[in-house]
């Protein structure tokens, strides 16, 4: 076992185990509220017609959210913790989840108590008639009018762009099938375009309407600064949707639209040479060679990306979780 992580519990056990609910709660600096969320979870859990587990992803907190997680732990067996010995940000604390869950669904909420623990059964009614992944919708959301336009926006954005039309994507209140959720390899801020990247894989996404409140322990962890996180995302999205598997398709067609019009001015130039005319001087030489070169690196780029892909999946490759996740504290229990 790696120095890296200390261990409290019986041993790591993965099998998906069927009627079992998996909830993952990503937590950073919530000690005001995380015993209120653990109450509203409790009155919830043990009434539904499944097992049940609860994940905590402590994400590097600097309160003393990891001491509260514990004392969960030692009084109530279907509570695991995990603690990352730095804030590694959500996309970590999900994917960390998600490799470690054994429902056979896989439901994620934050642990500001926004999203209610009773609405769950509402995801779970969704599933059952066939949805692979479900999406909260906030309809009356509790948040600054401001987040809730350019949510609006972005919603908007990426239905015209991708075809997926939901009402708010960027809720953290999903459900998954074990299947959909351990398919992912989500990094950076690609965790808000999760149901995209799923329905991208053709996965069925649904959505369902949710209750919504203010928040009434500590503060948000999302500001107004988000949005131009999302835009540099918006497009690795566009990206990685449209041209992971196939590269030279994006580059190609940006490299020799950049030598097109960069031969055109260099063949006008040459004419022009033919009259008589002097060119050696013309800015035109030196913008029109510029464009040349620069879209054979274009191109040269995407077809060296086509051969990594090729050769990675040929070769095939494997990552050693603890590795890329390292822990300062993690609890597990059989069921």
């Amino acid at each position: 076992m790696s120095d890296s992580l200390i261990y409290l519990g019986f041993g790591f056990k993965n099998d998906t185990i069927n009627h079992m609910i998996s909830v993952i709660v990503p937590a950073l600096n919530e000690g005001e509220g995380i015993e209120a969320f653990y109450e509203e979870m409790m009155k919830v859990m043990p009434d539904l017609d499944k097992d049940y587990e609860i994940i905590f992803i402590d994400d590097g907190s600097t309160d003393n959210t990891l001491e509260l997680l514990k004392s969960f732990v030692h009084k109530n067996q279907h509570i695991r913790v995990f603690s990352f010995k730095r804030n590694r940000g959500k996309a970590d604390a999900l994917a960390y989840g998600f490799s470690q869950v054994k429902g056979e669904i896989v439901i994620t909420m934050d642990a500001d108590l926004q999203d209610k623990p009773s609405q769950i059964e509402k995801f779970i009614a969704k599933y059952n008639a066939g949805a692979d992944v479900v999406c909260g919708w906030r309809k009356h959301r509790k948040d600054k009018s401001r987040m809730v336009v350019i949510s609006k926006f972005f919603n908007y954005l990426i239905g015209k762009l991708f075809g997926l039309h939901l009402h708010d994507i960027d809720c953290g209140f999903k459900l998954f099938s074990t299947e959909a959720a351990k398919s992912l390899h989500i990094y950076g801020g690609l965790y808000r375009f999760i149901p995209l990247l799923l329905f991208e894989n053709g996965y069925v996404v649904d959505e369902v309407v949710v209750e919504h409140d203010i928040r009434h322990f500590g503060q948000s962890k999302y500001g107004f600064s988000k949005v131009w996180k999302n835009l540099p995302d918006l497009f690795t999205m566009i990206f990685l949707v449209k041209y992971s598997k196939r590269p030279l398709h994006f580059f190609g067609i940006v490299g020799g639209l950049l030598i097109a019009i960069g031969a055109i001015i260099l063949f006008s130039l040459f004419l022009y040479q033919l009259q008589g005319h002097s060119i050696g001087r013309r800015p035109a030489l030196i913008f029109g060679m510029l464009l040349v070169i620069s879209g054979l690196q274009t191109f040269f780029t995407g077809f060296l990306a086509d051969l990594m892909i090729n050769i990675s999946h040929t070769t095939g490759s494997t990552r050693n979780e603890e590795a890329h996740f390292p822990l300062k504290y993690t609890s597990d229990k059989n069921s």
